[in-house]
């Protein structure tokens, strides 16, 4: 060997003892090295992919209950009472549609009610074609084209609603139904072609009771409600 090569070997020697010094030897019993991407991706397995974020808590599942659903006994509260029929039907429609809100839905329903009941006195088939069911719709239609017929026009004033009650609930298969108790008062009068009253008095408040049944299809992506029954209470 040259002198070069040996030079080179030794320098070589030198480097490799530097190296193990400061970097020292595996014994086999070493902990692995710590992976933070690894750790929460096996952590996110072991937990159904549920992972903890401070002050939250997010579900993959798409069936699982919203973090913001209230205990049992104050989750229709203002609605309905613990354990009677009305609850547990609102409990069937919830599980179905977990966006299901009641409130929401009343509140939508006192102006469907307004709307419908105006739209009819004023024979607006437009209107009440988007908010009813066809059988609904038939009936309605049925007497406004009896009072085109006869030349006959209905006035109709709101004063108040007074009250929109759920009064009934129930969801069979993916079909979801609300029945609603309106009280309110109104005035009312039908005119004939000459101005004369044929029915109802302008200048008299009428307590009504409607009793109206709305629904749904829950696995449609319509959101709307739609009258397939009324009735009335005295």
């Amino acid at each position: 060997m040259d002198i070069y090569t040996i030079i080179f070997l030794a320098l070589a020697v030198f480097i490799f003892l530097r190296l193990r010094n400061v970097l020292g030897q595996r014994t086999g019993n070493e902990r692995p090295p710590y992976d933070r991407a690894a750790r929460n991706i096996v952590q996110g397995a072991q937990d159904n992919n549920v992972v903890p974020i401070p002050g939250t808590v997010i579900d993959q599942s798409p069936l699982a209950p919203s973090a913001e659903v209230a205990p049992p006994t104050e989750r229709w509260k203002g609605v309905a009472e613990p354990g009677t029929p009305v609850a547990q039907g609102l409990d069937a429609i919830a599980a179905q549609d977990p966006s299901f809100d009641p409130r929401h839905f009343l509140s939508g329903a006192r102006s469907a009610y307004e709307m419908i009941v105006l739209a009819f006195a004023n024979g607006d088939r437009r209107a009440l074609k988007d908010l009813l069911s066809s059988e609904v719709y038939e009936s309605f239609e049925a007497v406004i084209r009896d009072r085109e017929k006869h030349e006959q026009k209905t006035e109709t004033r709101f004063v108040s609603i007074d009250k929109a009650e759920l009064v009934g609930a129930e969801a069979r298969d993916k079909a979801a139904q609300l029945t609603v108790r309106f009280v309110s008062q109104m005035i009312s009068v039908t005119r004939d072609k000459a101005g004369t009253i044929v029915d109802g008095n302008p200048d008299k408040v009428s307590d009504i009771t409607d009793v109206w049944t709305f629904a749904r299809d829950t696995s449609s992506r319509d959101p709307n409600w739609k009258l397939v029954g009324t009735g009335s209470a005295h």
